[in-house]
């Protein structure tokens, strides 16, 4: 993954921020709306294309297009900083390998430990019974 590649390819839109903020808010566009093509990305190997697809694909729209907005901040520069850096958070997440889970045995001491208990059990509950009566 070459991130300066990457952050090159990106594609940034401003836009006005809803929400109220008086009549600043109505003149200013410090929204940033981040855009990002898997598809057409040369900063990212096939193989890592692929597992991107599959690990964000509920962030992807049909055409493989990455979309993120921000507008925490009343500045344009610092929202922008902030998505770019939720954006490259994302693609590393997304590019993680999981370890594959290998099941483990039951320790024999624990196997030995239930079968004594159960013999005890079923001890007290014969115990209870009443005895033969012997002819």
């Amino acid at each position: 993954m070459n991130i300066e590649k990457i952050v090159s390819e990106l594609n940034f839109k401003a836009v006005r921020s809803g929400g109220a903020g008086g009549q600043h808010v109505n003149k200013v566009s410090s929204k940033v709306v981040l855009f990002f093509n898997l598809n057409t990305s040369k900063g990212l190997s096939d193989l890592e294309k692929e597992r991107l697809r599959k690990s964000i694909s509920s962030k992807l729209n049909s055409d493989y297009i990455l979309i993120l907005n921000c507008d925490e901040t009343r500045s344009q520069h610092r929202n922008k900083e902030l998505v770019i850096s939720r954006f490259l958070e994302i693609l590393k997440n997304g590019l993680k390998v999981q370890k594959t889970r290998r099941p483990t045995k039951v320790p024999r001491s624990v196997v030995k430990k239930r079968m004594e208990s159960k013999k005890k059990q079923s001890d007290k509950k014969s115990n209870r019974k009443k005895p033969l009566k012997d002819l």
